[in-house]
């Protein structure tokens, strides 16, 4: 969890900030806004930055002491933005995150980086700082705490409008960390009904509608996938049902899928240990929705949404699915079963089909870890985007891209849909004589959306990091909620 402080104030006398350091924006090479703090300081800062060879790109922080000049401040921070033609909100929130980062021994930082701001910048600003400053330590006995425990931003003027950024950058960025704080949560406790009661104590915290399936109630309903796919487990699976409901008339209906599998060996299709180490994090789409769907009645947004969240374990035993079954999904489509370790398509495909039976939504999108393939064409950082609607591919782009997080529109290619004719079964779960494993996986989904305006998100690289960079934190990401609030922002 991140326990990071933020708040907006006038930007004053940075000589007398009232915090252990202060930072001040260096935009094409020069250091703005800090006259009479270099004069306090009795430095060149400018002669500084260039004995430095500090070139002041987004992300670089250059410290320096302040020798007891500046009262309580012990160090002055200068953080790059680059180019003052090139800035962003990306750039901002890169530089909010490089802060936190680099802020050494302070507790507390008094940034004048946002003085000249937009709301969208000083929001970017925000997330990214708060987004670095996450950390997980549900499971240390003795967790460190953070040394920086307060941000303020400092801003020409505060208005209304600086308010309610900064106050969406919090909601935003907290259902970001909720993510990965579910999927960074071990899977010896995170089964099914685990996350399926988390779910639950969220959704009563906030006024989301809340109904979770249980293993009869599934059973009755003919959800065949998410069922086989749970079969081998001690812990059986659950189908999760949030819904968001907005005070006044809803602009649109959607349904939001995301894949919940707690743990993934593989099942009889195991996967080598270290394959299988990261599973813990399978169920990061299944997160994401949960996320976002909490984060609907603080926001306020007018949109109608339903979030559902097939959770299941894949592990092998005597009662698993075997290669070669043939299972029978919501709604009576028949699949066989060639591949266990292909099973998120599997609880997908019920819980899509089900979603759209149940609420007739205007927009259909599902979030995923489902392919190992998509890491490989795009590699760690940038998602698979497949849709069959382009209006719905370039709203999520755009929605994506002003969120900073990276999508990339994926093929579906027709000619590989035959890939997944069946001889036995109206489907089967794997292609393989083309290849394409993302894209054979998105055609498979296509076939239970039954037309409606689509997309699925594959996340199966971007959802998980190997290390901390700028807002991004070693482990689970929390990757999707932002665009998707975004998106949903934007209807």
């Amino acid at each position: 969890m991140a326990t990071l402080a933020l708040s907006i104030a006038p930007v004053g006398d940075l000589t007398s900030a009232g915090a252990d350091a202060v930072a001040v924006p260096v935009v094409g090479g020069e250091v703005l806004g800090a006259g009479k703090l270099a004069a306090a300081l009795g430095v060149d800062l400018a002669a500084h930055v260039e004995r430095e060879a500090f070139k002041g790109e987004p992300g670089d922080v250059l410290s320096l002491p302040a020798y007891g000049r500046l009262g309580d401040v012990s160090t002055v921070l200068l953080v790059g933005l680059g180019r003052a033609e090139d800035a962003t909100a990306a750039t901002f929130r890169k530089a909010g995150a490089a802060l936190v980062r680099k802020a050494g021994k302070a507790e507390s930082v008094f940034s004048a980086v946002t003085a000249e701001a937009t709301p969208a910048e000083v929001a970017a600003f925000a997330e990214g700082a708060l987004l670095a400053a996450y950390a997980f330590t549900a499971h240390k006995s003795e967790p460190k705490p953070a040394t920086l425990r307060r941000v303020v931003l400092g801003v020409r003027r505060r208005n209304a409008k600086l308010d309610a950024a900064l106050v969406r950058a919090g909601h935003r960025a907290a259902a970001t960390t909720l993510v990965r704080d579910l999927a960074n949560e071990p899977s010896l406790d995170k089964t099914p009904a685990w996350l399926a009661k988390e779910a639950s104590r969220l959704a009563k915290r906030t006024g989301l509608g809340v109904t979770v399936l249980e293993p009869k109630a599934l059973a009755a309903g003919g959800f065949g996938g998410i069922l086989a796919v749970g079969s081998g487990s001690a812990r059986p699976p659950r189908l999760i049902r949030l819904d968001y409901k907005p005070a006044g008339k809803a602009r649109a209906r959607v349904l939001l899928v995301g894949k919940g599998i707690t743990f993934d060996t593989g099942g009889l299709s195991i996967k080598p240990n270290d394959g299988m180490a990261a599973m813990k994090t399978d169920m990061a789409g299944g997160a994401a929705v949960i996320a976002v769907l909490q984060a609907l009645p603080a926001l306020g947004l007018p949109v109608r949404v339903t979030g559902l969240v097939p959770a299941a374990e894949n592990m092998p035993s005597g009662t698993a699915a075997r290669p070669g079954d043939v299972i029978r999904h919501y709604g009576g489509r028949t699949v066989e079963v060639l591949n266990t370790d292909a099973e998120g398509r599997l609880v997908l495909a019920d819980a899509l089909a089900y979603g759209i039976a149940e609420t007739d939504p205007d927009y259909v999108v599902d979030v995923a870890t489902l392919t190992g393939a998509i890491g490989i064409a795009l590699g760690k950082r940038v998602a698979g985007l497949f849709a069959n609607d382009d209006a719905l591919a370039t709203a999520l782009l755009a929605a994506a891209d002003e969120a900073g997080e990276r999508l990339w529109r994926m093929p579906l290619v027709e000619d590989y849909r035959r890939d997944l004719d069946s001889p036995v079964a109206d489907l089967k779960n794997i292609g393989g004589k083309f290849g394409g494993g993302s894209i054979t996986a998105a055609l498979f989904l296509r076939e239970f959306v039954d037309g409606r305006r689509w997309a699925h998100l594959d996340i199966a690289s971007a959802a998980r990091s190997d290390n901390d960079e700028d807002e991004i934190s070693k482990g689970a990401t929390g990757f999707g909620v932002r665009t998707l609030l975004t998106w949903l922002e934007s209807l």
